[in-house]
């Protein structure tokens, strides 16, 4: 039996969710499919390649409120620190900047990003009180134009504001970390919007 279209995005589901090629492999042998692991990798490398053209041609329609944080991430052994941007309402996710440092990094190339991909900016942004968060704020979103986008900095775990959708988004980055045993490459926590198999 071939594998059908159905078959091939139950494939790619289970992928996102963290079961290995291998895994991904025993279920389709399961449903009369009968194939090695290294077959379903080039399912990834050539479907997640039409995805990613796909999606870089839409504009996406985001609310007027984004979420930034950061998580620390292990490439290579290595601590990096996955800077991201989300749309609150969608939980669409606008950019992402990998850096070498927490709370110092220059972010302002990942709040240039939002605007190029979302070709607007919110009227609210809603981040922890790291400075560089504030820094990246009032280079790229704080202007002039009426209205200002307000910058929202005091979270906390309760209370009037907290980032508890961008906290539950980095916990799926870390469930795919452990799946994972670790990063090779830094694009395989945050590729563009999805996976970077190369």
């Amino acid at each position: 039996m071939h594998a059908t279209p159905q078959m091939i995005t139950s494939a790619i589901q289970l992928y996102f969710t963290g079961e290995s090629f291998r895994n991904i492999k025993n279920f389709l042998k399961l449903q009369g499919v009968n194939i090695s692991h290294v077959s379903v990798y080039k399912w990834f490398g050539k479907y997640i390649t039409l995805m990613n053209t796909y999606l870089e041609k839409i504009k996406p329609d985001v609310g007027q409120a984004w979420r930034t944080d950061e998580l620390y991430l292990k490439v290579k052994g290595n601590t990096k620190y996955l800077y991201a941007l989300m749309d609150d309402e969608t939980r669409f996710w606008i950019a992402q900047q990998l850096a070498d440092t927490k709370n110092t990094a220059d972010i302002t190339p990942l709040f240039k990003k939002d605007k190029e991909v979302a070709e607007t900016r919110p009227n609210t942004l809603i981040s922890d009180g790291a400075p560089n968060f504030h820094t990246a704020f009032n280079r790229e979103l704080y202007t002039n134009k009426w209205p200002r986008t307000r910058h929202i900095n005091h979270i906390r775990l309760q209370g009037d504001h907290n980032n508890n959708k961008m906290e539950r988004m980095n916990g799926e980055i870390r469930d795919r970390e452990k799946t994972m045993r670790g990063l090779k490459k830094a694009g395989h926590a945050y590729p563009n919007r999805l996976p970077n198999l190369s």
